[in-house]
């Protein structure tokens, strides 16, 4: 485990800026899932209570530089009001759109507790890591805390201002990788690992998971995409997919569901199939039906994969939600993340 200071030793008045995680959805300009936001409010409240400055940094999507579309202000807007129904005492606020205006930052501060910029990712700096990107910012702060767990197995500029400043971590993110690190430490087994969704990042994970798990499900589209040359093992059970390869077939659905009756930790990531189409929603809801019934230490990454089981309103069975697939991939095989190296 590695040693992450939290933010108890940051000294009272300090100027903090505090990366989170503000990739929720929106739609027409209103956010429709708080629970992201939500997990750094205890971090924004202690920090408050120490009357510290916060200096807001965060993205949403992937823009292609400025697109309105993804502004942070109605992200912000529903941060606001959790904010204040847990803050200490009375905040003001302001909403910044020019992150490289210094002499704005320095007036924000004097005159606001708080102070959120726009959607980092609107400059190529930040996810080209840019040295230079974000030293406004940093000149007006003097700490520098990371609670955007989901992204910090990315090398982006605000994940990286370890480097540049002294450092804690959010209370969430925290909790969350002492949880995923007591499975690399000690899973009880036998361990299956599920994974799903369409992104080809995963596969790449698959000879190192298999030193952690006993069982390896592959669904979703990633059977498609599993290299021709690849090392086949006892440990994977590849679905086969129905005919037009949108979901599993009976015969998948028996052979995992086989599997995960006999696990005592279940690592699931990504649906099984065309899970936003009604029509190939089988497969994922007979996995998650199995899932929630194995009595099994269960962990879920991914948002499909979350509604997979919340639709079955057995949400009291998962013991983690983790912030994100790849960074719990990242780190469950790295044993390490870029956000603290």
């Amino acid at each position: 485990m590695p040693t992450l200071q939290s933010i108890d030793v940051i000294p009272p008045k300090s100027r903090v800026i505090l990366r989170m995680d503000m990739d929720v959805p929106v739609t027409n300009g209103n956010v429709t899932d708080t629970n992201r936001l939500k997990k750094s409010i205890p971090t924004i409240q202690q920090l408050l209570s120490k009357e510290c400055k916060i200096l807001l940094l965060g993205h949403i999507g992937r823009p292609k530089g400025k697109d309105n579309t993804l502004s942070l202000r109605s992200v912000y807007e529903a941060l606001l009001p959790l904010i204040r129904q847990s803050a200490p005492q009375a905040i003001t606020d302001i909403f910044l759109e020019d992150i490289k205006n210094e002499q704005a930052i320095q007036q924000a501060l004097i005159d606001h507790t708080l102070v959120c910029f726009e959607n980092v990712r609107f400059w190529e700096g930040e996810e080209n890591n840019d040295p230079q990107f974000l030293l406004e910012v940093i000149k007006n702060a003097t700490w520098y805390v990371n609670d955007a767990l989901a992204v910090s197995h990315r090398r982006h500029r605000s994940l990286m201002l370890h480097h540049e400043l002294p450092t804690a971590y959010g209370i969430s993110f925290i909790h969350e990788v002492e949880q995923l690190m007591s499975l690399i430490d000690s899973p009880t087994h036998p361990v299956t690992i599920i994974l799903g969704g369409a992104k080809k990042d995963k596969v790449t994970y698959i000879p190192e998971l298999e030193a952690i798990a006993d069982h390896i499900l592959i669904g979703g589209k990633l059977p498609h995409l599993l290299p021709v040359d690849m090392h086949i093992t006892s440990t994977l059970c590849i679905a086969k997919l129905k005919d037009d390869g949108f979901d599993l077939s009976e015969q998948d659905i028996a052979a995992f569901t086989g599997i995960i009756k006999q696990s005592k930790t279940i690592i699931w990531a990504g649906a099984m199939g065309l899970f936003e189409n009604p029509l190939y929603q089988k497969g994922t809801e007979a996995i998650a039906r199995a899932v929630v019934a194995s009595g099994a230490y269960i962990v879920l990454a991914g948002g499909d994969t979350e509604a997979s089981v919340s639709h079955l309103k057995e949400e009291e069975k998962i013991n983690l939600v983790a912030s994100g697939g790849g960074m719990m991939l990242e780190l469950l095989t790295k044993k390490t993340l870029p956000a603290w190296e």
